[in-house]
């Protein structure tokens, strides 16, 4: 089972890394792991929302997905998106934008350097608004509940995230943003910050409204054939064993396009704090991208993976951390091991608090069944 779902994902590992190490030798191949493990540490709770919509979906329009969704996430937001970044940020063509990348590197990286800030407040912009949002949203089981609990209290105030952000975008562009670093020195970029980090928030406020949307209509359909098939039952007719096919399936395959778009998105931006060399990125993001279709189609099947309940906390936790660090190197420089391991530490705290959590379930179920109450401060990460 493990080798047919992962097969090919294990497959994409290997030829990566090995063409890493031609690339650019052992510290190419560190590079990718960690953008690998960074992807896959990111798009997790992606898989988990993922196969929880994919499996309402009939075999056909599952097969879309997992086709023609791989190579939009592989191809198009791993590598034709980051050369789109450098290209508008750079002012430059997107056909000079590859040839710098792929035959001029030192060129390519100084673009990308003097380019840097105007990513990082971009990117961190769009990254601190899905940590906010997640932070803010009172949610019945929370992972640090001395956190999370107060957090949830304030986030009943209305547009409390993108107050914040926004002020957390001027601290930026005061502070950081005067003494930009640059290939040529440091200089003042205050500017450049504000807008790009507007554009940011802008940028996550439509792909969060087009999810919105999407997500409306799929209600919209749900709804439309539940009546249809309570009016089929008390006509006597034989309801249709067939879920979510048509115009109910295109609505989800284009939700779960967005979604996926948008965690690939973070996937991308957080890469920048890591590497500025495009093919290193695409490989590491593309194998990572990789693991989260075999995870996606795992769960799905299997369905177990579901119940380590604080993996979806862990992981926008690093999201918000990434957020944090990528505008901190609009003037400082962050060793790329500490940005990659940041996120693997929290993903990995997160699944040991999931696996106690489940431990003392089962003991608890096992004890004197009192519980209700028990079960419930041990399931709110108390």
């Amino acid at each position: 089972m493990v080798l047919k779902t992962f097969g090919w994902s294990f497959a994409v590992t290997a030829l990566g890394l090995v063409a890493a190490v031609f690339i650019g030798g052992w510290q190419a191949f560190g590079i990718v792991a960690i953008l690998s493990i960074l992807e896959i540490s990111l798009s997790f709770d992606n898989a988990v929302v993922n196969a929880g919509i994919l499996k309402k979906m009939n075999a056909f329009w599952q097969k879309i997905f997992l086709t023609i969704g791989i190579l939009i996430a592989v191809f198009g937001m791993r590598l034709v998106f980051p050369v789109v970044i450098v290209a508008i940020s750079a002012k430059l063509g997107p056909i000079e934008a590859v040839d710098l990348a792929m035959n001029n590197k030192k060129l390519y990286e100084q673009y990308v350097t003097d380019a840097h800030a105007s990513i990082a407040a971009f990117g961190g912009m769009f990254l601190l608004m899905i940590f906010l949002d997640f932070i803010f949203e009172d949610r019945d089981i929370k992972w640090l509940g001395w956190i999370e609990r107060p957090l949830a209290k304030l986030g009943k105030v209305d547009m409390l995230s993108v107050c914040i952000a926004l002020i957390v975008l001027l601290v930026t562009s005061m502070t950081f943003a005067v003494n930009a670093h640059t290939h040529s020195g440091h200089v003042d970029k205050a500017q450049t910050v504000l807008i790009s980090g507007v554009a940011g928030l802008i940028t996550y406020l439509i792909v969060g409204g087009l999810s919105a949307y999407f997500e409306d209509k799929l209600e919209e359909e749900e709804e439309r054939e539940h009546e249809e098939e309570e009016a089929a039952k008390k006509a006597g007719k034989p309801v249709s064993a067939v879920r979510l096919a048509g115009k109910a399936a295109f609505f989800m395959f284009l939700y779960l396009e967005v979604l996926d778009a948008s965690f690939s998105f973070d996937g991308v931006i957080g890469a920048f704090a890591i590497t500025n060399d495009i093919v290193l990125m695409a490989l590491g993001l593309g194998i990572g991208a990789m693991y989260v279709r075999s995870l996606t189609v795992y769960l799905v099947r299997q369905g177990t993976l579901d119940d380590y309940v604080y993996l979806e906390h862990g992981a926008h936790y690093a999201i918000g951390a990434l957020a944090a660090i990528l505008l901190i190197t609009i003037q400082y420089e962050i060793n790329e091991v500490i940005t990659g391991l940041i996120g693997v530490v929290l993903i990995a705290a997160s699944f040991w608090s999931s696996v106690r959590r489940n431990r003392a379930l089962e003991a608890a179920e096992g004890g004197k069944g009192e519980g209700s109450d028990e079960k419930s401060e041990v399931s709110s990460g108390v």
